[in-house]
Parts: C-alpha cells; structure tokens; sequence
C-alpha cells in the first residue's frame, strides 16, 4: 500500500501487477480492453491486430482539425496531436508518425481550403506540425522521404493563400529542414 500522502506512481502499481499471475494480467487487460475504446485502439496498433493501423489515428486528425462545422462540431488541435502522440507510444514507427504529421497538415489545408479560418493558434499549431512533419520524414527510408516532402510542398503552395504569415514560416521550415 502507498503512503496516503503519496500519489501512486507507476513504480506502485508495477509492485502491484508483479504479484499477477497470468491469468490475472490477461483478466486486468481484458477489463482496460472493455473500458475505454482508446485503450482498444492501442493494443490493436500495437499487436497489428488491424491492416490499415494508421487509419483509426487519421480519422481521429481528420475529426478535430476538419470538423462538420455545419454540423456544429468543434476544432480541437490538442485532440489531433494527442492522436499522433497516441500513436508513437503505441507503435512509432518512424514511417507511420512521418505519415500522420503530413496527413494533419493536409487535413487542416483541406480545412482552410472550405472556409477561412480567424484563429492565430490553429495556423501556429499548422506550422509547429510542418516542422515536425519534416523532422519525422527525415527518419524514414529514403525511398519514401520524396512523396512525403511532395505533399508537404503542396500544403506550402496552398498556404500562400490564408496569410498569418503561414507560408514564410513554412518557407523557413522548408530551407531549415526540407530535402537538400
């Protein structure tokens, strides 16, 4: 037991679970299964339980940097990212995080292509993600680095059109860490 004072950490709770046999540890995962559609989607990602693996995480971008806005539906950059960071812990290949910061930079040019947009923190969050999309494309193959700095430099030709200052800053990007 921890010290009431203490918060519980993880190093209590691997006290906790090395005591589980294995009956009891696959019990304990079947219930964080059952519990939370988030925890479902990590393990399929993590076990390669599905074929498409970054499909889920695309859906979640796509939902909260392109919302229904007829619909009424919300924008939430922190929800988009949190998809990529999901992704990392549960798998992080090198090509899959590559493959979803393009895809979020795509998503909201996709966004910002169907209605502008007054709102100074989704286009710094843009940015921020182009930059980590070229960050994360040079630690893939570098078969595949062209395609994905190609899809990058049609989000930088769109970004000529909404201002903020959005193109120069990918402009910079681009010299500072797009292909040689």
């Amino acid at each position: 037991m921890t010290d009431s004072k203490k918060k519980p950490g993880w190093s209590d709770l691997k006290r906790c679970l090395a005591d589980l046999d294995r009956p009891e540890l696959l019990g304990l995962i079947q219930d964080l299964y059952a519990a939370d559609r988030k925890n479902q989607l990590f393990l399929h990602a993590r076990f390669a339980l599905v074929e498409d693996m970054l499909g889920p995480y695309k859906a979640v971008i796509s939902r909260w940097v392109f919302p229904d806005v007829m619909g009424k539906q919300d924008i939430s950059v922190s929800k988009a990212k949190k998809a990529i960071s999901d992704y990392k812990r549960a798998v992080g290949h090198p090509e899959g995080v590559a493959e979803l910061t393009v895809f979020y930079c795509e998503s909201c040019t996709d966004m910002l292509n169907f209605c502008s947009m007054d709102d100074e923190g989704y286009y710094d969050a843009l940015i921020r993600m182009f930059g980590q999309a070229l960050k994360a494309i040079e630690k893939v193959e570098p078969d595949q680095r062209k395609a994905l700095v190609d899809r990058l430099e049609r989000v930088r030709h769109e970004a000529r059109n909404w201002g903020w200052g959005v193109s120069d800053a990918m402009d910079d990007l681009m010299g500072e860490y797009g292909p040689a």
